[in-house]
């Protein structure tokens, strides 16, 4: 039988696979270790000797997945570092893909032992990559494994690099769709996250067209997620919801039609339509965890915008009492609140009784939107070019009458 002839500068990779073996059979006793030992670092020489890296990489994270809850974490950390450093000997880029895809999910089978150790090694493993596709495998697994180990925040600084990522990784919808969902449920776990996992969850969603309608149809949990994350927020009140394939899809559907119309009061419709809503609806709403007096406030915000939307510039206080449902002196400050959350831009006239309105936000963005902004745009652009052509044209006139009055002069 082959023996390996241990020396004083003997390989890193001979060393971590010698001791990981020696730790992993020191229960067995010694007649039974040595030969084990010896047997796994002869394994390791030949597969070195033959340049099967992968089978390397797969005999030594054995024997190291025996040993996590034995080796300190330093001891560890060490011997990840030799193991992901192996990515670098194949010249394949598929093999070492394939490497990479057997060691982090090697790392993150056991999530909830030491998962920030192990969330520090495929962060090793990343940097060790050269190729952006690889790179993107292990970030997801990544993301999985602050999910599932409950070490997000150790995650949240990378996110905040997603733009320069993406343009590295160069990704496929199907991928990306699998990256924007995971990233928006680690956001989800941090409170101080909840705007940034709405908007990667949008971002999701986005990636779904009309003509996906068999695949879309996986969105359709997710979807209704994202409507419920916004009426949940005390302060988003306008977002591009409405006109996502992916969110009108669930306008027919047997079990999320009502969330899709919560939506659309949200967004189009005023308090009365939501008390209309919740009336038939209670159990709904409290199933999705929403509280009925949370809701009325952000629909009396969501009102006070419309009517400034949809009324004259001068909205007169007994309007606002009777959209809102309040008494008559809390229309002032509901309207501050509005000004304070920069839903509007006015001035309330108390000897008037009314609120003059000089700007509200919009509830939805859509193509009607873009449509009258081009108008306005249109309509400013010609209004600018008519001020130029008049000062060009008093430039002209002020020159020629300077120049008469020179001749005369003289």
């Amino acid at each position: 039988m082959t023996t390996v002839v241990p020396t004083s500068e003997e390989d890193p990779v001979l060393s971590v696979v010698r001791f990981t073996a020696e730790m992993s059979w020191s229960d067995a006793g010694a007649d039974i270790a040595e030969p084990q030992v010896n047997r796994l670092c002869v394994e390791a020489q030949e597969c070195m000797i033959e340049g099967r890296w992968l089978d390397l990489a797969s005999l030594m994270l054995t024997s190291a997945d025996l040993i996590f809850s034995k080796a300190s974490e330093k001891d560890l950390e060490c011997i990840f570092t030799i193991i992901c450093n192996l990515v670098k000997k194949p010249e394949s880029l598929d093999q070492v893909h394939e490497m990479a895809e057997l060691i982090s999910t090697k790392i993150i089978q056991q999530p909830n032992d030491k998962p920030a150790l192990r969330l520090k090694i495929l962060f090793n493993l990343y940097n060790l990559l050269e190729n952006p596709y690889s790179r993107f495998f292990v970030y997801l697994k990544s993301l999985n494994l602050a999910i599932q180990g409950k070490v997000t925040e150790h995650i949240l600084p990378s996110v905040k690099k997603m733009d320069n990522f993406l343009k590295e990784w160069n990704l496929g919808v199907k991928d990306q769709r699998e990256l924007f969902l995971a990233i928006s449920s680690v956001l989800k776990e941090n409170k101080g996250s909840t705007k940034d996992s709405f908007m990667f969850l949008t971002k999701y969603l986005e990636t779904f067209s009309a003509e996906d309608a068999y695949t879309m149809n996986e969105a359709k949990e997710e979807a209704a997620r994202a409507i419920i994350d916004f009426v949940r927020s005390p302060d988003m009140f306008k977002c591009d919801l409405l006109d996502m394939p992916a969110i009108s899809q669930l306008e027919k559907d047997a079990k999320y039609a009502p969330v899709y119309q919560l939506l659309k009061i949200f967004l189009t419709q005023r308090l009365d339509a939501y008390l209309d809503f919740e009336a038939a609806n209670s159990a709904l709403l409290k199933s999705y965890g929403l509280v009925h007096e949370d809701c009325i406030s952000k629909m009396r915000l969501m009102s006070l915008v419309d009517l400034g939307l949809n009324g004259s510039s001068q909205i007169p206080y007994s309007i606002i009492k009777d959209a809102l449902r309040i008494d008559d002196t809390e229309v002032e400050s509901w309207v501050v609140k509005a000004i304070t959350a920069k839903l509007l831009d006015c001035k309330i006239d108390q000897m008037n009784q009314v609120v003059i309105v000089s700007r509200c936000m919009e509830r939805v963005f859509g193509l009607y939107q873009w449509q009258e902004l081009r108008t306005k745009l249109t309509t400013w652009r010609a209004n600018i070019a008519g001020v130029i052509s008049t000062i060009q044209t008093n430039r002209i006139t002020e020159d020629s009458a300077q120049q008469m009055q020179g001749l005369a002069i003289r």
